[in-house]
């Protein structure tokens, strides 16, 4: 399958179509892990318990994760 990106806004946007979608057993509401190896982008869908430990995580550590950040 061959895609183009498509203009978002000011940033550029990958439609994945509803068969792909479904057989990830993702949706417009999951968590993606986006990364790349320097030739090649890699799209994983991340485990919603892991997602939402992160989100919580997040949240309750805010403010050192942005310390730790800079």
């Amino acid at each position: 399958m061959l895609k183009k990106l498509v203009q978002h806004g000011n940033s550029s946007a990958l439609v994945i179509e509803k068969p792909i979608l479904e057989l990830l057993k993702i949706d417009q509401n999951s968590t993606l892990e986006v990364t790349t190896d320097g030739k090649s982008l890699i799209i994983k869908p991340i485990e919603k318990n892991l997602a939402k430990s992160l989100e919580k995580i997040n949240k309750s550590h805010s403010k050192t994760l942005k310390k730790l950040a800079q």
